[in-house]
């Protein structure tokens, strides 16, 4: 007995011992150790690669210069220039000082080095070639208070589920008739009065209730707000713009996008996420049929195939909970609804300030059409003219003009390394690779001496034939966009009619005529006009 009276005591006493100072002790020395292994480990690694680029020839290319410790003084024209609403054009100012090997690195502040990629053989290697070794950074945290978990935000296993599931739905969408257009297409038409119209919000909301009408089976019917939109859409259409703008900003303070979550952000999010669930809950969607009559089950499935909401029943079938089907859908929402507006609003932008251009298209709609005032997929797409205007359009200015990727291991980019620009780069993990379509859009190297300019014809002379990787306002390799046919198809359809319908559309008088690319812009998610798309339209 008195031996475990000991043992206790003497347990007691070393528990004593270690109290607190020599606990703290052990713990900071626990940390440091770690430190030191960690330190060793990474650079071991940084060893490791840089034996592995010198193997392969890998040089770094010209960093872009600097006069302020840390490049604070590039941060700084950064910020200003983005003030001004000219961003993408200081830019294309740095690129033009290193033509033609497209290819510079910085470092600003703190964080790894950023390579800027402008060579189609390195977007190639980006997208495509190289696609497993590169993820999308801190995108994910940062829009996940609207989108959760979807295909914009996924990688791995997720990202080929989601996608293989979407795909599906845009593939059956290209077989389907235009009247989804036409009804939207004739709400805009009806909120343009002659006089002076700007577009760009208008092509907003058009391309709002299109997108809400193809996922939900059930549009907001934005465009007649004034009129019989029911309260719960205005709610949705009003906090989905106000969750926009708060993505926006947490995009542009990444990493410290955490920093940005005011209550009104918030509760736009949750007003977004409530509509959709509620909706879903209504319909029924989530219900999966189970046993019962298996031809009753059939015609069911047939009767749904038929309605207006397939998108989101097809959807529905292969998601988990109500969560994973609400995701999906915002994030396609997303994905689609302000890309397109903007190329329909770049569009007219371009149209209007070249009438040339303008009354040759007016043309061949009138050709092709003639008094036919429900266009098809098959005399869209005999209006040839109409895709190079699309297509320059989306050249000089593509919906999402500046992208990223974070390698996730170590990787090779083919070239702009060295003296001459020729020899490959290592990127390490974790280090940053920007590329810019509208950019690469704007190198003579590529695309001429008249890159700067507006010139649909371009894309019929077959001097574009081989452009390849230095066109990809839809992304491109593995994650080209999925929704590229029906994007294209709601611009073209759109067009056709107001052509069709609108006797005048042109520049209103006093409106500025600046060069491409001076105008003044708003980079956001996507990019849109800092002054609209001003119009003076006279109706038939």
């Amino acid at each position: 007995m008195d031996s475990l009276d000991f043992g206790a005591l003497a347990h007691v006493n070393l528990a004593n011992s270690w109290s607190p100072w020599m606990l703290a002790f052990g713990i900071a020395g626990f940390a440091i150790v770690h430190m030191l292994f960690t330190a060793l480990g990474r650079a071991l690694e940084y060893r490791a690669d840089t034996l592995y680029g010198r193997e392969r020839g890998c040089e770094l290319p010209p960093e872009v210069p600097k006069r302020w410790p840390f490049g604070v003084d590039r941060i700084k024209q950064l910020w200003d220039s983005n003030a001004d609403g000219r961003l993408l054009a200081f830019l294309c100012s740095i690129a033009k000082d290193h033509e033609p090997r497209n290819m510079l690195c910085q470092h600003l502040l703190v964080g790894p080095r950023a390579f800027h990629v402008l060579h189609p053989k390195n977007i190639e290697a980006l997208l495509s070639t190289n696609f497993k070794d590169y993820g999308f950074g801190v995108r994910p945290s940062v829009f996940a208070p609207l989108l959760g978990h979807g295909i914009f935000t996924q990688g791995g296993a997720a990202w080929k589920h989601s996608r293989g599931l979407l795909r599906k739905q845009f593939v059956r969408a290209q077989y389907q008739d235009n009247r989804r257009f036409h009804e939207h297409v004739g709400n805009l038409i009806n909120c343009m009065s002659d006089g002076l119209v700007d577009l760009q919000p208008l092509f907003f909301k058009l391309t709002l209730d299109i997108a809400t009408d193809l996922l939900f089976g059930r549009s907001v019917y934005s465009l007649r707000a004034d009129i019989d939109q029911a309260a719960d859409s205005r709610e949705f259409a009003e906090s989905f713009n106000l969750a926009q703008e708060g993505l926006a900003k947490r995009f542009r303070i990444a990493p410290f996008h955490f920093m940005y979550s005011p209550s009104a952000f918030r509760k736009a999010c949750r007003n977004v996420h409530h509509f959709v669930e509620r909706y879903i809950r209504e319909q029924g969607f989530m219900k999966k049929t189970i046993g019962g009559d298996n031809k009753a089950n059939e015609n069911e499935s047939a009767a749904q195939q038929d309605s207006a909401s397939w998108f989101i029943r097809q959807v529905a079938q292969e998601s988990a909970t109500e969560t994973d089907l609400r995701d999906q859908l915002l994030n396609v929402l997303l994905a689609g609804r302000d890309t397109t507006a903007c190329c329909l609003s770049w569009t007219f932008r371009l149209l209007v300030r070249h009438p040339a251009v303008m009354e040759r298209l007016r043309h061949e709609v009138k050709t092709v059409m003639g008094d036919l005032t429900s266009p098809t997929r098959e005399q869209i797409r005999a209006i040839s003219f109409l895709s190079s205007v699309v297509k320059e359009s989306l050249r000089l200015y593509p919906p999402v003009p500046v992208n990223n990727r974070e390698a996730v291991r170590t990787t090779i980019l083919p070239t702009g390394g060295g003296p001459d620009g020729t020899s490959p780069m290592m990127v390490r993990k974790g280090e940053m690779v920007f590329f810019s379509q509208y950019v690469t859009s704007r190198k003579k190297n590529i695309f001429g001496e008249d890159a700067d300019n507006f010139r649909p014809e371009r894309w019929e002379t077959g001097e574009l034939d081989d452009i390849g990787w230095g066109y990809s306002p839809f992304i491109g390799g593995p994650r080209q966009c999925l929704g590229e046919d029906f994007a294209l198809m709601e611009v073209s359809y759109t067009i056709v009619r107001l052509l069709q319908t609108i006797r005048i559309i042109e520049l209103p008088a006093g409106e500025k005529v600046e060069p491409v690319g001076t105008e003044r812009q708003v980079l956001s998610l996507v990019l849109s006009s800092a002054d609209g798309c001003k119009v003076a339209v006279q109706r038939y």
